[in-house]
């Protein structure tokens, strides 16, 4: 792998932070994002697939620290960049935490078919067992495959492909953070090799220009109220996402809330609390069937994190009466 110019793929890397560029800080006793995407290269070594690389230094942030406004302003900088001849493919090196929230955010508003690939670690760099390089490596893999191109935006994850609307942090420490609950990987990488054995849905592209930020997240527990709700709605809110309990279900109180959430011309849209499985409108006394009529949209198998991320590219472009057959098409 080189900085050169060759007949090798040529692969773009941007650095964005997170664990995999952190290292312990003794004045602060804490692990802070620091090193540069350079340095996250020399620490390949052997595992140095062989393309020729570019650095983009996008930011470097832990992803507790990446807002909506950032994740938007890096999606629309990576499809700029990937109108470039000189670029086969792109990966990006980010926080574990927020990852999976700029990954689709990214496969929902790239144009380009060229790969992303979005990847991170659960070690710091400066850990003697650290996980990034062997991550970083996969990832170059992938984005300099033939088989990844037209994937859309892709997590690569301690061997693992995954499609970005289906990946999920689902464990806060362990190597193999990333997954996809119900639908398991695309393929794998193997010592460098990339095996792509299925290939997901098409999905439409948001051409979104701006992002609404005032979307609120908003997980139900028992003997829920309205209160959250209505807190929402009087600091402003354009919209909110419900993760319920199973099916789609609330309570009574809820469902008043959401209807007067309607009212007032503010979406509310339902997910499950569950890591797995489909919200549909089926239950009354509180449940899904009331909440349908009450005015929300349901998002189908969308996680709730997911959900927003549409909804906040949806509302500055597409009207409010579209939206439903919007997160249809999502939720498949």
């Amino acid at each position: 792998m080189n900085t050169g110019r060759t007949d090798r793929p040529r692969i773009l890397i941007v650095s964005t932070g997170g664990t995999i560029a952190s290292r312990y800080d003794p004045q602060t006793d804490s692990l802070l994002s620091v090193s540069t995407g350079k340095e996250l290269l020399s620490s390949l070594g052997a595992l140095a697939p062989a393309v020729d690389v570019a650095l983009d230094e996008f930011c470097n942030l832990g992803s507790n620290r990446i807002d909506l406004d950032t994740s938007f302003r890096l999606a629309h900088h990576i499809d700029e960049r990937l109108r470039a001849r000189t670029v086969d493919g792109c990966v990006v090196t980010h926080g574990t935490d927020t990852l999976e929230e700029s990954a689709f955010l990214a496969q929902l508003t790239i144009s380009s078919r060229k790969p992303v690939v979005f990847t991170g670690a659960q070690r710091s760099a400066d850990e003697p067992d650290a996980d990034g390089p062997r991550n970083l490596a996969d990832a170059i893999s992938v984005a300099a495959s033939p088989e990844a191109r037209d994937l859309s935006t892709l997590v690569v994850f301690a061997g693992k492909v995954l499609s970005a609307i289906d990946a999920t942090k689902i464990h806060t420490s362990k190597l193999e953070a990333y997954d996809s609950p119900g639908y398991g990987p695309l393929g794998m990488v193997d010592h460098g090799a990339v095996f792509i054995t299925r290939k997901p849905l098409g999905y439409p592209m948001i051409a979104a220009h701006s992002i609404e930020t005032r979307v609120d997240l908003i997980t139900l527990a028992m003997g829920a109220d309205g209160r959250l709700i209505e807190a929402a709605i009087n600091s402003g809110t354009h919209g909110f996402i419900l993760e319920t309990f199973g099916r789609g279900n609330a309570t009574p109180a809820v469902v008043d809330a959401v209807a007067r959430a309607t009212e007032r011309g503010i979406v509310t849209i339902i997910t499950s609390r569950c890591p797995d499985g489909r919200v549909l409108p089926v239950y009354g006394d509180g449940g899904g069937s009331d909440l349908e009529k009450a005015g929300a949209i349901f998002a189908g198998r969308l996680s709730g994190p997911k959900a927003r991320i549409l909804l906040c590219l949806s509302l500055p472009t597409i009207p409010v009466e579209e939206l439903g057959h919007l997160f249809e098409q999502f939720g498949r």
